[in-house]
């Protein structure tokens, strides 16, 4: 199998340039085999797609990502968040990064909006919030919650959801049909998803950054998720 790598030059409805804040990311790959375009949206970042043939994709952490589409057009797109909030305790206030979880919602959902979504087709999935860290802190949990919480502010249902636990998550979304295939990833893929995202915090202390199928792997000792979900074993490697 071949892949080809490159960066996308497609009208999307999010857009690029001024107008997206460089909020969004353009990078993706084509696989021949699955006749598709797979986009990585890495941490504080976001991205929209009216096509059918896009797949979008991130790993998580503690981070997390809501996944939303229009249920009738198949448009729609991922957020991924870093943080709840700033370190001042409020939703967002650096007005022009989706690091934070409240200008991440609100990015995607007003692109959505922009694209004729009304909110009452909104399905929104939402990923991630992992305690994968040895700290106090547990930004997994706090960043689960908010997204929750905001959900629940906005008059938004929560479709399906895997939040929490201690394992980091990879995550593939098909807006055009709503499918998410989600794994739990051990072992040195944890520990570099961990120093990954503990560099990422890193540097935000010190600059200022301007009803569809769910499939999961590795969910053997865990709870399932809530909303429709059809569950797998992730093999583990022998030690």
């Amino acid at each position: 199998m071949t892949v080809e790598t490159a960066t996308l030059r497609r009208t999307t409805v999010s857009g690029t340039g001024a107008g997206a804040g460089g909020d969004v990311t353009e990078r993706g790959f084509y696989d021949p085999v699955t006749a598709s375009w797979t986009i990585k949206v890495p941490m504080g970042k976001f991205y929209l797609t009216t096509r059918s043939d896009e797949v979008i994709v991130t790993v998580l952490g503690s981070c997390v990502s809501a996944c939303i589409r229009d249920v009738e057009t198949g448009i729609g797109g991922m957020n991924h968040f870093m943080l709840a909030s700033d370190a001042a305790g409020q939703w967002g206030n650096d007005q022009q990064s989706t690091r934070y979880g409240n200008f991440a919602m609100e990015k995607l959902i007003n692109e959505l909006i922009k694209a004729g979504c009304p909110r009452d087709r909104m399905e929104v999935k939402v990923f991630g919030g992992g305690n994968v860290t040895d700290t106090r802190n547990q930004i997994g949990t706090q960043n689960a919650e908010f997204v929750l919480r905001y959900l629940q502010d906005e008059g938004l249902a929560c479709s399906a959801r895997d939040l929490g636990g201690p394992y980091p998550r990879r995550i593939q979304y098909f807006p055009s049909t709503g499918r998410v295939v989600r794994k739990l990833l051990t072992g040195g893929d944890r520990d570099s998803i961990v120093r990954e995202e503990s560099e990422y915090a890193k540097r935000l202390t010190t600059t200022k950054a301007t009803a569809g199928e769910v499939v999961l792997f590795g969910m053997k000792g865990n709870k399932a998720p809530a909303g429709d979900v059809q569950l797998f074993s992730a093999k583990r490697k022998q030690s």
